[in-house]
């Protein structure tokens, strides 16, 4: 791979992790990793309206997290790149060394 197409690889890849960084995305995340929810359902376990999770929605969709279908008056979301549950499962592992870290350090002072 050159330079140039390494250079939009990460760019790509920087415009995903940005669309994750955001607590109600990771929790609109957690919740789908379960099955496929509507929009009512989101907001309610974000515990936000549902104008703000459609805009937080739109966002996963768009960078390819989330895909959605309509059934009757109601949008659907599931996600799609389920790979992503192994990476939140690597981040709560480096929480988790940070906290042992921290404890150790915490008993030596």
């Amino acid at each position: 791979m050159d330079a140039k197409t390494k250079k939009m690889v990460y760019e790509k890849q920087a415009e995903i992790l940005k669309a994750l960084a955001n607590p109600v995305r990771v929790a609109i995340i957690d919740f789908l990793k379960d099955g496929e929810q509507c929009v009512c359902n989101i907001a309610d376990i974000v515990d936000s309206e549902r104008s703000n999770v459609s805009k937080h929605l739109s966002v996963l969709v768009s960078n390819g997290i989330l895909e959605y279908r309509k059934v009757g008056q109601n949008m659907m979301y599931r996600l799609k790149a389920k790979c992503l549950l192994a990476f939140f499962d690597c981040l709560t592992t480096c929480l988790k060394q940070q906290a042992n870290e921290n404890v150790k350090l915490l008993k030596a002072i």
